[in-house]
């Protein structure tokens, strides 16, 4: 009874299964491995695991349905004789909820995959992919090796419909469970067919410029300033022994420029104290001062959760939202072709601005333990790094910790005992791990998502069990259990940045010691990394163009060809290398405080008698003025224009001029002027506040609005305020070195704010503003922003950078001047590159460097406009002010010319008005001195020269010599 029992269910089972074979036909527009219609093309299907018994010996099987764009999971285990399944597949039967059937052939993989790894994941069910391979061309489905993503066209964020198949609580994102097999030789895990997979790699841009912060003033002293209604009568003796300031060394030699600090004194006793600031230090466990204008500001500003930009990549905690939904951090990279460009311009047809999109999960790194009560914390906040942790709860311990530090070649993370989760908004296409390890201790995946890109994690654990991924469903992947040791992640182009990666991972830089030296008219700086993690491998560091372009031989030798689209800054390469050494071979060692040329080799200070005598009337009506009342200002910034106005002026009187007891006699006025800073005597005086620790004005303590003085109190332009005092100081104490020592202490204390060299100095962070790895300075303070920190006004950044260098000379701290020469060295390598574009520039995009100059760059994004307004003469303008002797080693001539034919030539110069024409006549002089002296002069086209073209925080007379000078006149 029993055996005919049986005989009846094997011809049961056969005839099902022929049943089955039969009706195993393809939907229309499927068959032959073609897509005709989009995924998906039916509803959800639920799947039902088959197991069926035969032989010992164990083989994972995929399922497919003779279609690569098929995503349906499956869990099977057969055992069966060696080559049975191959030729005789099994038939598995699916039953949507509907009812309706459809039947499907399982093919065999062999243990052993062709390329030596195992695929956890594959949202395809071709055999060929299972095993490594891509499916054919004409599927449509395999991944290519160079990244094609498609280009964003507007501003809007993309969401899946995908519905999950299980009950799988992940934070309201819509995803697809899979369900797995494992077997002795490897594991498979398939997405179920018949969902929709849409690809959330389009982002989101922000296209408004920052307001908060931010007045839309204009950078001018527009208000009227009066005619003298008595001049100047040169009072003063000239002493005969009056000492020299101390000149510049154009052979000094200085070791290490940034080991020792400006000073460690605390503020002068004039500047009262405070321990609060309107922003609150969030999340941040460091002591000490805090740097306010760095790349990981936006960490512990807002909600916390805006990007921050690390070159190439750029890392967000998502919070639980976004693409993800993940409580760890989301990376990003975004590809030249998905940029957003502005509208074109009309008449040199160049795109407005350019912008990255954000919001794109690509791989993110977090833990089991995450969630709602997730708190990040910010610790370790150095100059090029910061270390952030996220912790499961107020109070808990690091889950997980990110240790940032700008151009990371991998995004690393710390664990510390918690389960690894790995999450995308993209989504995976397949997840695969290699059998052999990139070295030893250290395991590979390979995640292919949805958007074509290829990304590698490598987990290096430090005590316990190794990282065992299982991939729960099409966003997520979990490790087994608590793990101790690093993840690191990196964007892969092709096999060969693969390779690179495999050698460099395992090590992961903490951060950055910088240091350098000069000698003579040659500069060096170094990026010393602290690595921890396998120190025997070098360190993985992506290096901009200007780092390129300067690097010594030995660095040079050890860039590698993997390089990675930057957001702003061009192509980036990475370097396997311990450290870097940079070279610049032409410090302005010959630049002073009177007009420079480079064709004239060094300074030019000689006018003809003519000359003088026309000038020196212009000089003796401006240096008449009321300087107490002109620099009596609301605003540190308009103050500090108007007092290097009248230092410039008494600079030209003796100098150029050669009037001595005038230049006494007005000295003794801006002196006057100046003390009233100096005994912090002004409308709104400055506070040391230890919140952040720095000098900000009080400005917005008192009134509330946090856009007073540009955001100074905010640590909004630091550098250009200061630097404005700065350079006033430094010409102050080149007429008169007596009067260095009673305002050095004040002098310095602005220095340390925006130029702190030296952890030492426990009163301000070190590099406020300059930032050594972007090769120019941040303006941008605690302002949380989209598109991170950002600057307008390339040529006020080499003013702060010159002040320090003049500033440093006078009063006798060598290390500071050599570093002022090496920070305009540097600028003028990278703003060249990033600011300031002429035809050959290769860095910015071609369609945007008929702008010719940046706008407003921010890490994000480049915009041709100004906080203040988009007429042409702002946006040139505002790097153009001010004229100084540096000038034209930055804005070479080359650039000038281009500039100037581009927006100004033809007559259109002539339509500019106020104090803008003025700046953009003296920038002409640049390149046709003897043209700008016949402007100045009354002499040109505009007949006599009206009082309305100048900046209140500018000089007819400097206009009239720096022109003079350099035109031979």
């Amino acid at each position: 009874m029993m055996e005919r029992m049986n005989i009846k269910m094997k011809f049961l089972f056969v005839w099902l299964t022929l049943l089955q074979v039969v009706l195993a036909v393809p939907p229309p527009g499927v068959a032959n491995g073609g897509r005709k219609y989009p995924r998906p093309w039916f509803p959800v299907w639920r799947t039902v695991t088959v197991t069926a018994q035969g032989q010992p010996g164990s083989t994972a099987c995929a399922a497919s349905t003779g279609s690569s764009s098929s995503k349906r999971s499956q869990s099977v285990e057969l055992g069966s004789p060696d080559g049975w399944t191959a030729q005789h597949p099994p038939v598995i039967s699916t039953r949507s909820d509907s009812g309706s059937e459809t039947q499907q052939t399982i093919q065999a993989v062999s243990d052993e995959t062709l390329d030596g790894e195992e695929i956890l994941f594959s949202d395809e069910t071709s055999p060929a992919l299972a095993t490594g391979q891509q499916p054919p061309a004409s599927t449509g489905s395999s991944a290519p090796d160079v990244t094609q993503t498609p280009e964003v066209t507007q501003s809007a964020s993309t969401t899946s419909n995908t519905k999950p198949t299980s009950t799988t609580d992940l934070g309201g994102i819509n995803t697809v469970s899979v369900i797995t097999s494992v077997n002795p030789s490897e594991t498979l895990q398939i997405l179920p067919t018949h969902v929709p997979v849409e690809s959330t790699n389009t982002g989101t841009i922000a296209t408004d410029t920052p307001s908060s912060g931010y007045p839309t003033s204009q950078p001018l002293i527009t208000s009227h300033i009066p005619t003298p209604t008595e001049l100047i009568s040169a009072t003063a003796s000239v002493p005969t022994d009056q000492p020299s300031a101390p000149s510049e060394t154009v052979s000094m030699i200085v070791p290490n420029i940034f080991a020792a600090p400006v000073s460690t004194d605390p503020p002068p006793a004039k500047i009262p104290q405070r321990k609060d600031h309107p922003a609150p230090r969030i999340g941040i466990k460091s002591a000490g001062p805090i740097g306010t204008n760095k790349f990981y500001n936006n960490f512990f500003l807002g909600n916390q959760t805006s990007p921050s930009y690390l070159f190439p990549y750029s890392v967000t905690w998502a919070r639980g939202g976004g693409a993800s939904g993940t409580w760890g951090m989301a990376i990003s990279h975004v590809e030249a072709n998905q940029r957003v460009y502005g509208q074109s311009d009309a008449n040199s047809g160049a795109a407005r601005y350019y912008i990255n999109p954000i919001g794109i999960h690509s791989v993110c790194l977090s833990a089991k333990e995450l969630g709602p009560e997730t708190v990040l914390t910010s610790d370790n906040l150095t100059d090029f790094s910061s270390l952030v942790s996220l912790r499961a709860r107020e109070g808990g311990q690091p889950v997980v910790q990110f240790p940032l530090v700008q151009g990371a070649g991998f995004v690393t993370a710390v664990y510390n005992g918690g389960q690894p989760v790995i999450q995308t908004g993209i989504y995976f296409k397949t997840v695969t791990r290699a059998s052999k390890e990139a070295k030893e201790g250290v395991m590979k995946y390979r995640l292919h998502l949805e958007d074509g890109t290829t990304w590698l994690v490598y987990a290096y654990h430090t005590k316990g069990e190794g990282l065992n991924l299982q991939v729960v469903n099409n966003g997520r992947a979990e490790g087994q259990g608590g793990y101790y040791g690093i993840i690191q992640v990196a964007k892969a182009s092709d096999g060969e940045a693969e390779k690179v990666y495999d050698q460099a991972c395992g090590t992961y830089a903490v951060g950055v010691d910088l240091s350098g030296g000069v000698n003579g008219k040659t500069g060096t700086y170094r990026f010393g990394f602290r690595k921890q993690g396998m120190y025997q491998s070098p360190v993985a560091q992506f290096a901009l163009p200007h780092h390129l372009s300067s690097f010594d031989d030995g660095t040079r030798g050890k860039v590698t060809g993997v390089k990675m689209q930057t957001p702003t800054k061009g192509v980036a390469y990475l370097v396997l290398a311990d450290s870097w050494t940079m070279v610049e071979g032409e410090l302005p060692t010959g630049i002073g405080f009177l007009p420079w040329s480079a064709e004239a080799g060094g300074e030019v200070k000689g006018l003809s008698s003519g000359v003088k005598t026309f000038i020196k009337s212009v000089a003796l009506q401006e240096v008449s003025q009321d300087m107490l009342q002109q620099s009596d200002q609301n605003s540190m910034y308009f103050s500090g224009k108007a007092l290097a106005k009248f230092a410039s002026i008494i600079l030209v009187i003796r100098d150029m001029l050669g009037d001595e007891a005038l230049a006494l006699t007005a000295l003794n006025q801006l002196k006057q002027a100046f003390a009233r800073f100096a005994e912090n005597k002004q409308q709104f005086p400055l506070v040391y506040e230890g919140g952040w620790g720095g000098v900000v004005s009080s400005a917005s303590y008192v009134t509330g609005n946090s856009g007073a003085d540009f955001g100074n109190s905010y640590y909004n332009d630091h550098h250009f305020h200061y630097g404005y005092f700065i350079l006033t100081a430094a010409i102050i104490g080149h007429l008169d070195p007596s009067w260095i020592p009673a305002n050095k202490a004040y002098v310095n204390m602005l220095v340390r704010d925006v130029a702190n060299p030296s952890a030492a100095d426990q009163y301000f962070p070190v590099w406020r503003n300059f930032d050594w790895y972007h090769g120019h300075s941040w303006a941008h303070g605690l302002f949380d922003t989209l598109d991170g920190k950002d600057q307008e006004s390339s040529s006020e950044d080499t003013m702060a950078s010159y002040a320090l260098k003049m500033w440093g000379t006078v009063s006798g701290d060598q290390n500071l001047a050599a570093r002022g020469n090496l920070m305009l060295a540097v600028q003028a390598r990278s703003l060249n590159s990033y600011y300031l574009y002429t035809e050959s520039n290769t860095v910015q995009p071609k369609n945007f460097i008929g702008n010719k100059v940046a706008g407003i760059l921010f890490e994000n994004k480049v915009d041709h406009t100004t906080y203040f307004g988009t007429n042409i003469e702002y946006v040139q303008g505002i790097h153009m002010l001010p004229l100084l002797p540096h000038t034209p080693m930055v804005r070479k001539k080359e650039f000038v010319r281009e500039e100037w034919e581009a927006y100004f030539s033809g007559g259109r110069a002539e339509q500019v008005t106020g104090g803008w024409k003025g700046i953009l006549m003296g920038n002409y002089g640049t390149i046709d001195p003897r043209g700008g002296y016949e402007f100045f002069s009354g002499g040109g086209k505009g007949g006599e020269f009206k009082g309305e073209w100048l900046d209140g925080g500018a000089s007819l007379t400097w206009y009239l010599a720096y022109c003079a000078a350099l035109g031979g006149l």
